[in-house]
């Protein structure tokens, strides 16, 4: 069977052919298998399908018994043909029969051809069949003949993918067809319905089948040079704020980009009849699949190093750009990517947003709390999502559930659709809430604020009825700049905040970065445990000339007015102490330049390192107020990485152990006379807010999403009840893991919306 590039070449010419003749999708299977057949010197050529059961199907065939065509199925992993698609690899055997994997099967006539050769046909990584020929001579196939194979089999997926072949009988042509359902991690609530926008579109190959493959490498190692150059000089320059990429990425991306194994693979991919892009294409398709298969998460992570590094070659190569326009975007997308950054999601147009998945990024992230300022639905750890879909696929968002549904069935749609109206509704009953007092039904009189950190949060006052901003977080404007913000910028952002919410309190939050907030355009502080590292207060009395800009921002953007900063990560009463001694130097400056001070100032702390409960009576005295940090408290107390899914649902914040921590702060700040706000995520769930109610909290902050629900909790919570009903558990509890159903009972028997 002597095989020269020559043949795939006019092979592929061939297939092109074929498929454009106005034929049924049976018909063009049945003459492919002829021509593949004969171009190989091959006695039979097969063409199985996986089907959504992952079975695989015989959809054709030359040499076989005809009438085993949709008859002979091989389940997931069975046969010779089983084990392609379960490994994603070709497989050469001189005697199949002997091979361990053969599986006879009487009604396909197969018994007397020796020698096999089969490769999986691949898609986005995505086994979509498998492609078999056979001889009855015992013989070895080459790697040349292998890779012949491979690049039909490659363009045989673009064809089965895009040329209609979806109306053949069986059902399911994998991935790319087929309906999805993912579960992740929930970053904001609501139900979002809209079709995929990818942030980093993937490059639609029109052009698969080379006329010059000499020009093709040509191409392909032009590209090769511009990409390696473009990653040259961004480390060179240092500007690790491109595209929001760290040094070490792009590091990794140049020892990709000179990787000689992979270059060789696109450049025989390209000798074999491909396009440049095509080859590309191919190669990356054929990684992807190998590696989700493994289990080792370093091999995985590099997955996607060489995921980015193809998709910026296939860019280059077809003159794309790497984001969609703006005009593009349909009135109702939902965007697709790895990771994102806060700054990119602001790009886009809100009122065309209806909802957001990743495959990484936790609740806590930047991304997550943008997501929440606008409004929008948004899941991540949906594991290879953004090679799972296409641009414009259908997509359901469940920010509840943390649920994605890809290219969703109609019944799942309607579902779908009744849950949205459904929660529409119940927005339109907590909105009809808005003005009125959230006072419980014992006369306690509840503060409920907002968390905000960007401009396009402060007009949920207005739409909520929130009494104010009780955490201002700063750092956002940092996270989306390409630069350093100047002290006029900040004091520009400070004073706009002010003026938007009018005599309502706003409480700004110093600047809580390090750990899990990297600035882009900083450099980076290798630690071996960042989340209890250099951050938040303690970078900045390190660099007190970093705090003092922020803090001369403030104080003259509050000029005039009542003014409150909070310092995050407070540790010690001596660290409040140092940094309330930079803000008095701050206010001598202003008095010696005549400017306007703050009609009043308060200094707060936030309370979220266990080490500040031990000294609670003493900060609580010093501090003009005090703002728990939930989310970080309830991780050092638990020791309990929120960001790691192995531990971050652990423990409960509703267990005897956190409620005790929670009840010793609020105790001290009723002693000290020093209010207190809980201002983490505990303050915008019902039941939690409801037992730090109980505790003894009367202020809470909280997503503007949340306020509806929590407000309704309120009005119908006795909260003297409920104090009651906490204490005499925490004092009789022992051996249990949570309070959450015994509050989950006493809501229910209070007829307490939870």
């Amino acid at each position: 069977m002597p095989t020269t590039f020559g043949g795939p070449r006019v092979l592929l010419r061939r297939l092109r052919e074929v498929m454009a003749q106005p034929t049924s999708p049976q018909d063009k299977l049945d003459r492919i298998v002829v021509l593949i057949a004969s171009n190989m010197v091959a006695e039979v050529c097969s063409i199985y399908v996986q089907r959504d059961d992952k079975a695989l199907e015989l959809f054709a065939t030359e040499g076989l018994n005809r009438e085993a065509v949709h008859l002979t199925t091989m389940k997931a992993g069975e046969g010779l043909v089983g084990l392609i698609a379960k490994e994603a690899e070709a497989l050469a055997l001189s005697d199949a029969q002997s091979h361990p994997s053969f599986s006879y099967r009487p009604e396909t006539g197969e018994e007397i051809y020796r020698s096999f050769l089969g490769v999986p046909i691949l898609r986005a990584g995505a086994t979509l069949g498998v492609l078999v020929v056979q001889n009855t001579a015992t013989r070895t196939y080459t790697d040349e003949e292998m890779e012949a194979l491979q690049t039909v089999s490659m363009v045989l997926a673009e064809l089965i993918a895009q040329g209609g072949m979806q109306a053949l009988a069986a059902p399911g042509l994998g991935a790319q067809t087929r309906p999805i359902h993912g579960k992740g991690v929930s970053l904001a609530d609501g139900v979002g319905l809209g079709h995929v926008v990818l942030h980093e579109p993937r490059v639609v190959i029109k052009n698969l089948i080379a006329e010059s493959p000499e020009a093709e490498v040509k191409r392909l190692e032009a590209a090769i040079g511009e990409l390696r150059k473009t990653i040259d000089e961004l480390i060179a320059r240092g500007d690790v704020s491109h595209g929001g990429e760290h040094k070490e990425v792009l590091e990794t991306f140049r020892m990709f980009a000179h990787d000689q194994g992979w270059l060789r693979r696109m450049r025989e991919a390209v000798l074999s009849g491909l396009t440049a892009e095509a080859a590309v294409e191919r190669v990356q398709s054929d990684t992807r699949a190998r590696m989700l298969r493994q289990t080792d998460p370093y091999l995985r992570e590099r997955l996607h190093d060489l995921e980015d590094l193809a998709n910026r070659l296939l860019h280059i190569l077809v003159g794309a750009d790497l984001t969609i326009s703006k005009d593009q975007l349909p009135d109702n997308a939902i965007i697709v990517a790895r990771s994102m950054g806060p700054a990119a999601l602001l790009d886009y147009d809100r009122s065309r947003l209806r909802g957001l998945v990743l495959e990484e990024g936790g609740p806590t992230s930047h991304v997550a709390i943008v997501a929440r300022a606008l409004g929008i639905p948004a899941v991540s750890e949906i594991e290879n999502v953004t090679a799972q879909v296409e641009q414009g696929d259908a997509i359901i968002v469940d920010g509840a559930s943390g649920e994605v549904q890809i290219r969703p069935q109609p019944d799942v749609e309607n579902v779908y659709k009744e849950k949205a109206r459904l929660r529409a509704r119940r927005q339109e009953q907590y909105r009809k809430l808005r003005d009125e007092p959230a006072v419980t039904r014992d006369g306690q009189a509840i503060d409920l604020k907002l968390n905000a950190g960007l401009l396009v949060d402060l007009p949920h006052l207005e739409e909520t009825g929130a009494n104010g901003i009780g955490l201002f977080r700063t750092e956002l404007q940092f996270m989306v700049a390409a630069r350093m913000p100047t002290t006029a910028e900040q004091q520009a952002l400070y004073k706009a905040a002010l003026d938007m919410v009018g005599d309502k309190p706003v409480t700004f939050r110093t600047l809580d970065i390090g750990g899990d907030k990297i600035l882009p355009y900083m450099r980076r502080v290798e630690e071996e445990n960042p989340a209890l590292g250099w951050r938040a207060i303690r970078i900045g009395l390190d660099r007190p000339g970093l705090l003092r800009a922020q803090l001369r921002a403030l104080l003259r953007a509050g000029a005039g007015r009542e003014l409150k900063i909070m310092f995050p990560m407070i540790a010690t009463v001596d660290e409040f102490i140092r940094a309330r001694t930079i803000v008095q130097r701050e206010l001598a400056h202003i008095d010696r330049h005549d400017r306007d001070r703050p009609s009043g100032l308060s200094l707060g702390v936030m309370v979220e390192v266990p080490s500040l409960l031990f000294e609670i009576d003493e900060i609580a005295r010093e501090a003009d107020f005090l703002s728990v940090g939930s989310n970080d408290l309830m991780q050092f107390l638990f020791a309990a990485d929120r960001e790691n899914r192995l531990v971050a649902d652990r423990f409960d914040p509703l267990s005897a152990g956190a409620l005790r921590a929670l009840k010793c702060i609020a105790d001290a700040g009723h002693s000290a006379q020093c209010p207190v706000t809980v201002c983490g995520e505990m303050g915008g769930r019902p039941i939690e807010a409801m037992a730090l109610i109980a505790l003894g909290f009367r202020s809470l902050s909280m997503t503007a999403s949340s306020v509806g629900p929590v407000k309704a909790m309120v009005l119908k919570l006795d909260a003297s009840a409920a104090a009651g009903y906490v204490e005499r558990l925490l004092r009789d509890v022992s051996g249990v893991a949570t309070l959450r159903g015994a509050l989950k009972a006493f809501a229910h028997d209070h007829d307490v919306p939870i």
